[in-house]
């Protein structure tokens, strides 16, 4: 699978930014998608991750109730979208893929695209 995340940019606190990755390269319906950060100096973590079929997500805690992970398989298509930001949201937003829903939520992937910065200023 390749990805290609695109999307990031800078922005203020409490505004709205939407991620997007574009997939390609095998079924992408047989595939669970998530996102990944890494901010300046300290370890990746996870942010969210969607079933193939768009049933089940799961997100880190610290975006509970802002963020919201979809996909449009017919479009080859997940999507990251970030509301009500903070200053402790600017790090460096990966898309990842696996066929297991439960090794991305544990921070791990076997597909990763390059990343894209989210600056959140106070």
């Amino acid at each position: 699978v390749q990805l290609q995340a695109f999307g990031g940019g800078l922005v203020q606190a409490g505004d709205s930014l939407r991620l997007s990755c574009a997939a390609s390269g095998r079924t992408f319906g047989g595939v669970s998608m998530g996102w990944f950060r890494q901010a300046p100096g300290k370890e990746r973590e996870f942010v969210a991750t969607i079933s193939y079929s768009g049933t089940n997500t799961l997100y880190a805690d610290s975006v509970k109730g802002r963020f919201t992970i979809s996909r449009d398989n017919a479009k080859n298509m997940v999507y990251l979208q970030m509301n009500s930001l903070k200053p402790e949201d600017t790090a460096v937003y990966y898309c990842v893929a696996d066929i297991s829903f439960i090794r991305i939520s544990g921070g791990e992937a076997n597909w990763w695209g390059q990343g894209t910065l989210v600056t959140v200023s106070s």
